[in-house]
C-alpha cells in the first residue's frame, strides 16, 4: 500500500505503540483486499461487546497511549445499575463492564452504548466515508443514507477511529455499490415484522449478492432498521437498494449502474410465513418477553405502553433501548406505564450479555429474529411473532394458535 508520510509514521511507532498497532491492523486489512491507499473517515462506530477479546484489544490500544482522532459512538454493554435492581450480577461481569467503560473512555469514545447510532447521535451525509461495525448499522448507512462504509469488525472500526483513515476498498468504491440481483417483492409488506422476515429470507434466495428491491413503498425507519439487521444476520448483506426510495436507486437502471440485470428472484407472502415458521420456537406457555435488538425507538416504546396501559403482564417484559429513548419514555409517561404493568425499559444494554443469565433455560417471546439468533448459545428459546401479537402474549402468559 502507498502510505502518506503521517500514516507511515504511525506504522513505525512515531505516535506511540497504541497507534502503531491500530495502523498495523489497517495496513494488513488493506493488503488483504488489495487497497491501493488509505482515505480519511469522518465518522466511526464501534460494536463494543463488553467481552474478553474486545476488552483485551481496547485496553491494549489505550495502554499504548492511543486516543481516537475520529471519536466513535459505541454499541451497548449492559447497564449495571439498572440490571442490578432486576437480578444478581456476578462480580466478574461487573468488573468487565467497569473495565470496558474505562478503556473506551481513555480512548476518547463517545459512550452512547446504543446499537442504532445512525438514528440519533451519529447520522451521516450522503457520500460521507465512514467506518462502522454492527450488523444493523452498515446496511442503514450504505443504503438509506448513501454514506460509505465497509462491514467492519469492532476492532477494525476502532483502529479507523484511532488512525482517522481506512483502506480504500469494498463499498467505498462506486463499482462495488451497483446492484447484482433484482428482487421482486410480491408479499404484502403490511408491517415492520414483514420487513424483518424479508431481511432474514432474502439471502436464502440471493446469497450475499447486493440486492435491488422492487415492490417496497415508504418503509418506516423501524422497518429499515430491522430489515438491515436481519439481512446481516440471516446472511452477509451490508448494502441494498430499494428502487424509488434509497438515494442511489431512483430507477432500476440507476441501481444497476445501467448494466445488465443477470439474475431476478421473487418473494411472496408464503416465503415470509415459511421463514417465520422456520425461525420460531413452538407456541404455548412463555416465561418472558424481550425486545430491542436492534434498540427500540420511542415509537416502538409507544406501541408497548399503549397496549399495556392499565393492564398487568402475566410474564416479565424487558425493552432494551438507548439512554435518549429511556429519557424520552420517562418524560412522556411511558416508563411509568410499563413499570406499573410489570415491565422494564433498560438502557445501554444488549441481549448478548451475561446480565440475562436469569433467563437462561427459559422460553421467551420477541419480534426479532436477530435476538433469537444470538441467544441460541445462551440456552434461550424464542417464539418470534409481530410486536403487537407478542405483547398480547406477554399479557396472557402464553401464545396460542400455530404450533411448530
Amino acid at each position: 500500500m502507498i502510505l502518506k508520510q503521517e500514516e507511515q509514521a504511525m506504522l513505525e511507532g512515531g505516535f506511540g505503540e497504541g497507534v502503531k498497532l491500530a495502523m498495523k491492523v489497517q495496513v494488513a486489512l488493506g493488503e488483504a483486499f488489495d487497497a491501493p491507499y488509505m482515505v480519511p473517515v469522518t465518522r466511526t462506530h464501534v460494536a463494543l461487546s463488553n467481552q474478553e477479546a474486545d476488552l483485551w484489544f481496547a485496553e491494549k490500544l489505550a495502554n499504548g497511549g492511543a486516543t481516537c482522532r475520529v471519536r466513535p459512538t459505541v454499541n451497548p454493554s449492559f447497564n449495571f445499575e439498572q440490571l442490578s435492581c432486576i437480578t444478581h450480577i456476578e462480580k466478574e461481569d461487573e468488573e468487565t463492564v467497569k473495565r470496558t467503560h474505562d478503556a473506551y473512555n481513555r480512548l476518547g469514545a463517545i459512550m452512547t452504548y446504543n446499537c442504532t447510532p445512525y438514528l440519533e447521535k451519529n447520522v451521516p451525509m450522503f457520500g460521507e466515508i465512514c467506518s462502522y461495525s454492527e450488523s444493523s448499522c452498515t446496511p442503514y448507512m450504505n443504503s438509506v443514507y448513501g454514506a460509505r462504509t465497509n462491514r467492519e469488525a469492532a476492532q477494525s472500526a476502532l483502529c479507523a477511529a484511532v488512525t482517522g483513515v481506512v483502506p480504500y476498498y469494498g463499498y467505498l468504491l462506486d463499482e462495488n455499490r451497483k446492484g447484482e440481483i433484482l428482487v421482486h417483492v410480491e408479499a404484502d409488506m403490511e408491517n415492520d415484522f414483514d420487513y424483518q422476515m424479508l431481511g432474514y429470507f432474502t439471502p436464502k434466495k440471493t446469497g450475499f449478492k447486493l440486492p435491488v428491491f422492487t415492490g417496497l413503498k415508504n418503509p418506516s425507519k423501524e422497518s429499515l432498521m430491522n430489515f438491515g439487521a436481519q439481512l446481516n444476520t440471516g446472511g452477509n448483506v451490508a448494502m441494498y437498494h430499494i428502487v424509488g426510495f434509497t438515494p442511489e436507486a431512483p430507477t432500476v437502471e440507476a441501481a444497476f449502474h445501467n448494466g445488465d440485470i443477470k439474475e431476478e428472484v421473487t418473494v411472496t407472502n408464503d416465503d415470509l410465513r415459511e421463514m417465520q415458521s422456520m425461525l420460531t420456537d413452538g407456541y404455548g406457555k412463555i416465561d418472558f418477553a424481550l425486545y430491542g435488538c436492534p434498540h427500540f425507538t420511542i415509537d416502538q416504546v409507544t406501541i408497548v405502553a399503549e397496549m399495556v396501559k392499565g393492564r398487568k403482564l402475566a410474564v416479565p417484559l424487558f425493552i432494551m433501548t438507548s439512554g435518549l429513548t429511556l429519557d424520552l419514555a420517562k418524560k412522556m409517561g411511558y416508563y411509568n406505564t410499563i413499570r406499573e404493568a410489570g415491565g422494564y425499559i433498560v438502557s445501554d444494554t444488549c441481549m448478548d450479555q451475561p446480565c440475562w443469565k436469569f433467563l437462561y433455560g427459559k422460553k421467551g417471546i420477541t419480534d426479532s429474529p436477530k435476538c433469537a439468533y444470538y441467544t441460541k448459545r445462551r440456552d434461550m428459546e424464542f417464539v418470534i411473532v409481530p410486536l403487537e401479537q407478542s405483547v398480547e402474549a406477554a399479557l396472557k402468559g402464553e401464545i396460542t394458535g400455530y404450533r411448530k
